[in-house]
């Protein structure tokens, strides 16, 4: 289809809007739309938060009757079903607009093509697929969920010149500067979920929560009661999480998995926002394909923060979407911790197939995003 200036204009504002909805829509997509009319803006709006207005109905009520023979541009397909709102594809129709331009269809099997036809059903003209890719870009995780069962992996590593995490003793505070401590705040906070390992937990003790006084710019556009803490995922796989640890102190939810049975004594002891899920072991320790299909269920970004162990392991099950490194200009020597524990691959075919997406400069520190070709696997929603 032959796009004009004003299409490309709008939908590339709508793509702009969806993206204020970042932190604090999910499980929800990050949706934007803009209402035109005599190649006027007449409304706008964006998803801000799951459970609440959807961009359709901010930028319908922004519009008001003159939305009736306008056209919407919205970054993915209105949605068909009553959910905890109802439905937008109707509101569109109900609001006398007389064309809708889709930016991508979307995957969930709720709307998989219903919203679009309701419209046109409705005797609506609906054009689909102008900025697809960019508009598919903003929900890559909610994409990837809906489409197979399972969100979408990030794994974080820090780690200095030479490779290494930690010099040999185990001292890795501090690897990189501020701004990457920083930047990684928010990472979090992009993320439904925060995986690591106990390991991490009995060596270092963290809270494993988004810190709102570290986020930076972002808190000018996001206030503190908005903040959506991520799930904290801890692998437990024999059961020695300590109940002093001081995670619990926070009241944000914990997974605890493991692969035995806590004990009810041990349990007595947790917060109510901890919740204990017995996993099967592979090797001993907690199968990872069948954490992740567990979180797809309502999770569509994850984030790894872990050791070599568990973070390599995510990686070597090629369950990986997308590194994110934090490269710090030191060099902590040979007898330092490696980033990350792989198996000894010994064809080049082997290695885990990697793009570098992104590389920018945080303070002295450099942030390398790479994107992984996973080996993903189906599974039964």
């Amino acid at each position: 289809m032959n796009w004009s200036v004003l299409d490309n204009q709008m939908m590339s504002r709508a793509i702009r809007l969806a993206r204020r909805g970042f932190y604090t829509t999910r499980p929800n997509p990050s949706v934007g739309c803009v209402i035109v009319k005599d190649n006027q803006i007449i409304g706008e709006g964006y998803h801000q938060r799951a459970g609440e207005p959807h961009a359709e109905v901010h930028a319908l009520r922004m519009a008001g009757e003159n939305a009736c023979g306008a056209t919407a541009y919205v970054t993915l397909e209105p949605c068909s079903h009553y959910g905890r709102t109802p439905p937008c594809a109707l509101a569109l129709i109900n609001n006398g607009i007389k064309r809708v331009v889709v930016a991508v269809e979307d995957p969930n099997p709720q709307v998989g093509g219903r919203g679009i036809q309701m419209l046109r059903d409705a005797g609506i003209e609906v054009d689909v697929g102008l900025h697809r890719d960019e508009a598919y870009a903003l929900n890559l995780g909610f994409m990837q969920r809906m489409e197979i069962g399972l969100p979408w992996v990030t794994v974080k590593l820090a780690a200095s010149l030479d490779g290494k995490t930690a010099l040999s003793n185990g001292v890795s505070k501090w690897i990189t500067g501020s701004d990457a401590r920083r930047d990684v705040q928010r990472l979090r906070l992009r993320s439904c979920a925060l995986i690591t390992g106990i390991e991490t937990i009995l060596a270092d003790d963290p809270a494993l929560n988004v810190r709102y006084q570290e986020l930076g710019s972002v808190k000018d556009s996001l206030n503190e009661e908005l903040l959506l803490q991520p799930l904290r995922v801890i692998l437990d796989s024999r059961c020695r999480m300590p109940s002093s640890a001081a995670l619990f102190a926070i009241t944000s939810p914990i997974l605890l998995v493991s692969t035995l049975a806590y004990s009810e004594e041990f349990k007595a002891l947790l917060p109510e926002h901890v919740t204990c899920l017995q996993l099967s072991a592979v090797d001993g320790r907690v199968s990872i394909p069948e954490l992740l299909a567990y979180l797809g269920q309502s999770c569509n970004q994850v984030l790894v923060e872990a050791g070599a162990t568990l973070a390599g392991a995510f990686l070597a099950e090629g369950l990986v979407n997308e590194l994110v490194l934090y490269q710090a200009m030191k060099i902590l020597g040979a007898k330092g911790r490696n980033l990350l524990e792989l198996p000894d691959y010994q064809m080049m075919s082997d290695i885990p197939d990697l793009t570098p997406t992104d590389v920018r400069k945080l303070g002295k520190d450099t942030r390398i995003t790479l994107s992984v070709k996973p080996k993903l696997f189906a599974t039964t929603k």
